[in-house]
């Protein structure tokens, strides 16, 4: 039992921040995203014996934030004024991530949006990211290049705007 929480405690570390990071550029609120990311390891330390099995555990972690995202939200519809759901992160609460792409980001539909941030920032292979959000690994591709896509002409090219200065 020792061994199984010094390996969950390395895990949690290790992968904590990522998770965090993806979860917040789906939700867009940092307080809702830490307790979401905390639900996510709260249920990965319960099934811990077969989540450590996964190919991709960060990405288990992950799913289990956003599906408890989905579940609050059913439970709450009726209350959530919908109109406040779509403002985006503050640049400051993600350095990693300019304000335009944070921006671009949120405006991408949420699947497009769950497949950038499981290829793309948690680098995971097309068939892991289909076996998670339960689609064919040929949506997979169409969403990210529709995503992609969509990112390249939202955001100015950053040598585009050197070679102007």
């Amino acid at each position: 039992m020792e061994l199984e929480q010094t390996e969950f405690a390395e895990f949690y570390e290790s992968a904590r921040d990522d998770c965090l990071r993806t979860v917040l550029l789906s939700v867009g609120d940092r307080q809702l995203a830490e307790d979401l990311v905390a639900e996510g390891f709260t249920r990965a330390w319960l099934s811990w014996r077969k989540v450590r099995e996964f190919q991709a555990p960060r990405a288990w972690v992950v799913r289990a934030a956003l599906n408890a995202h989905v579940s609050r939200w059913r439970r709450r519809r009726r209350e959530i004024a919908l109109g406040d759901h779509d403002v985006p992160v503050p640049a400051d609460q993600s350095p990693a991530i300019s304000a335009d792409l944070l921006a671009a980001l949120r405006r991408l539909p949420p699947r497009q949006r769950e497949v950038i941030t499981l290829r793309l920032l948690l680098d995971l292979d097309t068939e892991t990211t289909a076996r998670l959000l339960g689609i064919a690994s040929g949506t997979v591709g169409a969403h990210l290049h529709k995503a992609v896509g969509t990112l390249r002409s939202a955001i100015p090219r950053h040598d585009n705007q050197e070679a102007r200065k």
